[in-house]
């Protein structure tokens, strides 16, 4: 056999030929499918396969909002794990083209229909095979959801619960799905239990079994232990504030550095209980007429609320001087430092003496466990105290209206949530 001269008008012939076989007959490339979208408005970055004239997709289990997706660059924009992300997408479209090249020069593409070609770029009979030695291997598949996990907080929670079961298995790497019973799950809450409320338990316990059900759902294991270990939930202490109460916060004399928190605080009771992360990253752009309107950071649920004057008279105190409607972020790295010292500043407001020779500071705190989350439960309670329908009071806190096929339905009258809002902030300012 002649060795084949690659710089030679024949070879580059040969090239062209298999070049122009794969344009013709098969494309592959990366497509963001905006038809399908989860609540959060995010939507599935897929496989997209041109053969003959039709076209085939293959999910590639990530979701990406549109505004982070740029098309013509088929890349990832905007998020923090961006780069990890453009990394897979590029070695999944390698793989592909890979196949679709040895199929070309093997002749055998020309014959192939699109199914078929759809089995043999995804590997079918591979893939079960790394689906059956996954199988056995938990902390594999652990770590595989955390990195289509998006939100920094949601990718944070589901490492802590990776933490606890390292800091409980040392062996994790090496833990089979049949290795976790009803036992195992037993003596892993009994270990978490010593540093631990239940209810905090709780949510690692619950993170094990969302990543159980999406093992299912990818057929790594059909075990399933939560059939028979339940996740029992501890009645929450009430964290609200009376409207007397209420009242006696806004009006204390707090020490000068405590003005700005309570202040906040207050902001975010006259603003339906407004969740830190959405009222400290709000934008002035996003007050439109008399209305804030974001996405809950949450939910990805577009919300919208009514700035009334109390509200307005707090906001304009604290107006940021860039693009943030409030200023902690011109003084703050990012929001969690300021809602971090909200939090400690909160538990402090009280009356203060000094003791001892040297003139010790002792503080007796008003409400020793008060903190931001404190209004939403306040301005719910005092709501339902003022006879404000359930469905109204689910509503102006983002929940969903009856059955979630319900929500569906239901356009709700935001003239509600304002008239409500408008008659508990009523009754704490003047008592009607």
């Amino acid at each position: 056999m002649h060795k084949i001269d690659e710089k030679s008008p024949f070879s580059a012939h040969l090239l062209q030929y298999s070049c122009n076989k794969i344009a013709t007959m098969a494309t592959i490339k990366i497509y963001l499918d905006k038809r399908t979208t989860r609540c959060d408005g995010a939507s599935p970055l897929k496989l997209s396969i041109y053969h003959n004239g039709k076209t085939a997709f293959s999910s590639l289990n990530i979701f990406v909002h549109a505004w982070n997706w740029d098309e013509s660059a088929a890349k990832v924009i905007g998020l923090p794990n961006r780069s990890s992300i453009n990394a897979f997408l590029l070695q999944k479209r390698l793989e592909a083209e890979t196949v679709v090249l040895k199929l070309t020069t093997d002749g055998v593409i020309d014959d192939m229909s699109l199914s078929q070609l759809k089995d043999a770029i995804l590997g079918k009979e591979e893939k079960r095979k790394a689906r059956k030695w996954e199988n056995h291997e938990f902390a594999a598949t652990f770590r595989k959801f955390i990195s289509q996990k998006n939100r920094p907080g949601t990718r944070g929670l589901y490492e802590q619960t990776l933490a606890k079961l390292n800091a409980f298995c040392p062996d994790l790497d090496d833990l089979k799905y049949e290795d976790i019973t009803k036992g195992w799950l037993t003596d892993f809450d009994a270990f978490m239990s010593s540093t631990m409320c239940r209810n905090s338990r709780n949510i690692h316990l619950r993170n094990i079994r969302t990543v159980f059900n999406y093992a299912i759902d990818e057929e790594y294991t059909t075990l399933y232990p939560f059939r028979r270990f339940k996740i029992r939930a501890e009645e929450t202490r009430k964290r609200c504030l009376t409207v007397e109460q209420l009242r006696m916060l806004r009006d204390y004399p707090c020490e000068p550095h405590q003005a700005k928190y309570r202040d906040i605080f207050m902001l975010m009771f006259y603003l339906i209980g407004i969740n830190s992360v959405d009222l400290l990253q709000a934008k002035k752009s996003d007050v439109v007429g008399d209305r804030l309107e974001y996405r809950r950071a949450k939910t990805g649920k577009l919300y919208s609320i009514k700035i009334e004057p109390e509200a307005w008279e707090i906001i304009n105190r604290y107006a940021g001087n860039g693009i943030y409607l409030l200023d902690a972020m011109d003084r703050y790295g990012n929001y969690q430092d300021f809602a971090h010292r909200m939090t400690r500043e909160l538990k402090r407001i009280g009356p203060m003496k000094r003791k001892g020779r040297g003139g010790k500071k002792v503080i007796v705190p008003l409400f020793p466990g008060l903190s931001p989350y404190w209004s939403r439960h306040s301005w719910a309670t005092i709501a339902y105290g003022l006879d404000v329908p359930k469905e109204t009071i689910s509503e102006a806190l983002g929940h969903e209206i009856g059955s979630r096929v319900t929500s569906i339905y239901i356009k709700f009258d935001r003239k509600k949530v304002d008239a409500a809002n408008r008659r508990v902030i009523d009754y704490v300012m003047h008592g009607e």
